[in-house]
């Protein structure tokens, strides 16, 4: 016996459920053998596995169906149940505030203009940059835009990679196989997935090589085509990696940069490869660049703080750089009277 929980966020649930609970007697009498309980905003699903793994596909298709439509009908749920392929529960996303939907029905949308920003550059643009410092969203709002693309049938399958460097600490030799190895790394991407797509159905997308999460390493070689392709953590690439990686892109791709300028874990004499593409591909067509700054960092308002200290810091040792070459340069450089004189006796 499977028990599974799903929590309705952001929804009527008399909308939702129907009145008594009528939505719900409808789903569970067509699946006798489990039991389909809806106690507040929660959903409670117990039985054998395939037929929960049914019903929670049917649930987050109607899901998905009230944020649309903001009603679930008995034809609604009829719809959802006559359906084989469950290919209904793939919502087309419209509406020009919703990114979209989470796995537990939340609304997933830009929360700051330069996100914003990013949704329009990555409408707008094949290949995006996206930059700035830690919090700001980029690797979250990154996956979203792609999972809505799937979803939406734009590309057949997404591709997320990084490079695996560790950061500023070695952890020596790490037990398991290559996929054991590289998980830690890739962490971040994995919970943004869960956020917007349900376990199972995830699990389905990795075993179908819909969704391939995979070391930048893993990516020589191949063209991307009909994918939505992701680089996060890009200031950690050297200019041969990023060359590789661009090189990838196939036709009907999009491809997205992330990176943060302030938190390089390259060794001090390897120059990142986000730093130097930047240089060489501004002003090209058909590339966008997206600048975010400490004010669009969404975690714990600390972390603005944080980063301002920081950047503040740098711009003073920056200026103090400056500031001590310069009086070097001073001092190596003979003055006008000194070079006039030396040169009258001469």
């Amino acid at each position: 016996m499977v028990e599974k929980i799903i929590t309705l966020e952001n929804i009527s649930l008399i909308d939702f459920l129907g009145t008594e609970n009528q939505n719900i007697k409808q789903l569970a009498a067509a699946f006798p053998s489990s039991k389909i309980i809806s106690r507040g905003n929660e959903i409670k699903i117990q039985g054998q596995t395939p037929e929960i793994t049914k019903i929670h596909e049917i649930l987050g298709s109607l899901i998905d169906h009230y944020h649309k439509f903001g009603k679930i009908t008995h034809s609604s749920v009829n719809r959802y149940l006559s359906s084989d392929s469950f290919t209904d529960e793939e919502v087309i996303i419209t509406s020009p505030d919703v990114i979209v939907y989470g796995s537990k029905g939340g609304i997933i949308k830009a929360r700051t203009a330069n996100q914003q920003k990013l949704v329009d550059a990555v409408e707008k643009n094949d290949l995006v940059f996206a930059l700035g410092p830690a919090g700001t969203g980029k690797t979250y709002v990154s996956v979203a835009l792609a999972v809505r693309a799937l979803k939406n049938k734009e590309v057949k399958k997404i591709i997320i990679s990084r490079p695996v460097v560790e950061a500023g600490e070695s952890l020596g030799f790490l037990p398991g196989d290559m996929k054991e190895k590289v998980d830690p790394y890739l962490r971040p991407i994995y919970d943004a997935l869960e956020d917007m797509i349900p376990v199972e159905k995830l699990k389905y997308y990795q075993e179908n090589k819909i969704i391939e999460i995979a070391p930048l390493a893993y990516m020589r070689g191949r063209t991307l085509n009909n994918a939505f392709v992701l680089l996060d953590e890009a200031q950690n690439t050297t200019p041969a990696q990023m060359k590789m990686f661009l090189t990838r892109m196939g036709p009907n791709a999009k491809v997205m940069v992330n990176g943060d300028w302030s938190q390089v874990d390259l060794p001090r004499n390897q120059r990142s490869g986000l730093m130097e593409v930047l240089n060489i591909l501004r002003g090209v067509k058909g590339i966008g660049f997206v600048e975010m700054s400490a004010e669009d960092i969404v975690r714990h308002r600390l972390v603005r703080d944080i980063v301002n200290a920081y950047t503040k810091l740098e711009e003073e040792r920056r200026a103090s750089r400056v500031e001590a070459k310069s009086a070097e340069d001073d001092r190596k450089e003979p003055s006008y009277d000194r070079r006039r004189k030396f040169n009258s006796e001469y």
